[in-house]
């Protein structure tokens, strides 16, 4: 079950100040602190943050959380990132994506495009598209992670080597000031070089909130990459590293009633 809209903002509030007391989220929001603090509990009881005195904090910045989890998250802000990813990418063309579920929100809208042939190591993404007006779906060769529907390791990075895309749709699970994307998994890391690697135009779709998180393997820099999807501003030093590189950012739009945009 999806979070309600203020369990929904709260969790994007914690991701992005780290932590947040009961008192602080009952004036925001003008209402009761035990609506709150149930708020939290429901957010909590998911994994999604942890509870502290008085109050929530983010989950430790290592760790990855389950994929159904990482679905909750920022899901409307990758939703729009989704969308605007999508409409740079025209019909009768060629396109990888790699596992996420911000390339997911893509593919989704991705679903009208006509004559596509989509590559990916995705087990969803490739779900997504059945009965589209795809021309071919291609699902990448290996072992399926049951966890998340990824397929990784040396066979599949064979497989991508094998196609050049038109374009490249990746996500990554971290993003440093330095201009470094980045994520948890080796085996993912391979993957998405080789659909980097194997395609003329390449985009990143992230939210804001991985300037948040630490991640060890690193897939590339942003100098690497054409266009960069995102929600918010980057950090300043991000954003002089990708202009001087010629990396495009594009930030999609937020509503004006969103109560994040507010906060900033």
């Amino acid at each position: 079950m999806a979070l309600k809209k203020r369990q929904q903002e709260i969790l994007e509030i914690i991701n992005l100040e780290k932590s947040i007391k009961v008192d602080d989220l009952s004036n925001r929001y003008n209402v009761t602190e035990q609506s709150i603090r149930r708020d939290l509990n429901e957010i909590c009881s998911r994994g999604l943050a942890t509870r502290i005195h008085g109050g929530a904090r983010i989950v430790n910045s290592i760790s990855n959380l389950a994929y159904e989890k990482r679905r909750l998250v920022f899901s409307d802000a990758k939703e729009k990132i989704g969308k605007l990813a999508a409409g740079l990418i025209p019909n009768n063309c060629s396109i990888m994506l790699n596992i996420g579920t911000t390339t997911e929100k893509v593919a989704r809208a991705l679903y009208s495009h006509e004559n596509l042939i989509v590559i990916s190591n995705n087990v969803n993404i490739i779900n997504l598209l059945i009965g589209s007006e795809s021309k071919e779906l291609i699902l990448a060769g290996g072992v399926v992670r049951q966890s998340d529907g990824a397929i990784i390791g040396e066979n599949t990075v064979e497989f991508i080597s094998k196609f050049k895309a038109d374009f490249a749709i990746i996500g990554a699970s971290a993003l440093d000031e330095d201009g470094s994307i980045l994520d948890y998994d080796s085996k993912e890391v391979s993957v998405a070089k080789s659909i980097l690697n194997n395609s003329r135009k390449k985009i990143l779709v992230c939210d804001n909130s991985k300037f948040g998180i630490t991640a060890p393997h690193r897939i590339c820099e942003i100098s690497e990459i054409d266009i960069f999807v995102t929600d918010l501003n980057p950090p300043k030093r991000f954003r002089e590293i990708a202009k001087n590189n010629n990396s495009e950012i594009k930030i999609a739009p937020i509503s004006n009633n969103n109560s994040i945009n507010k906060i900033n």
